[in-house]
């Protein structure tokens, strides 16, 4: 039997993330088939959509004279900001061709305009809850493993929160692909196994 207490949290396989996409992750299509086959290990299945309003404010495009991957100061700290992205309602936003979407909970985070969201838990001020904490423990789920994209941006704070909460945490190095800006990857890895995440 499978284990009820442990569930997987598939996050971010979107077609902007993929390659092609507007913030396109290297390789992440190619974990579509190996995520897919995890499923069937797990009773608890949940995935992650980013799903942003047009003009979001984590937009390069929504700040004048900023480019991607620039950096402004918001009311909650600093923020990256991106290339436009998961878009709600674009092709851009929807889950990449051939991803298993028979999940138990589909999570849709980053649609509050002025506040983006990378973790699947709170939005980007470390306290605005997305409610997935509370989806997890009223079902009894004390386990997790992540797998998705990026690892070092909506993989890693998701990851972290998870570990603060309490939940014991995995992530599957192997199905997951990193955006590598300014050393990012290896920031995340180390503050990750500072978290007590286990890393496969």
């Amino acid at each position: 039997m499978h284990d009820a207490t442990h569930a997987l949290l598939v996050i971010d396989m979107q077609n902007d993330f993929c390659p092609g996409g507007a913030l396109a992750v290297p390789e992440g299509d190619t974990l579509v088939p190996s995520i897919n086959a995890l499923m069937d290990e797990f009773r608890a299945v949940i995935l992650t959509q980013d799903w942003h309003p047009a003009g979001h404010s984590s937009f390069a495009s929504s700040h004048a004279g900023k480019a991607p991957m620039d950096s402004t100061e918001m009311p909650y700290g600093t923020q990256i900001l991106w290339p436009d992205h998961c878009v709600q309602g674009t092709e851009g936003a929807a889950f990449a061709p051939g991803l298993r979407t028979d999940a138990d909970l589909i999570l849709r985070k980053g649609f509050n305009p002025g506040i983006d969201s990378y973790s699947a838990f709170f939005e980007n001020d470390h306290q605005t809850p997305t409610g997935l904490e509370g989806y997890l423990r009223t079902r009894g789920i004390q386990r997790l493993t992540l797998v998705g994209l990026a690892l070092d941006f909506c993989v890693n704070f998701s990851a972290l929160d998870a570990a603060r909460l309490g939940f014991a945490v995995t992530v599957r190095t192997d199905l997951s692909r990193a955006i590598d800006a300014n050393g990012s990857k290896e920031a995340a890895i180390s503050a990750m196994h500072k978290a007590g995440v286990e890393l496969r």
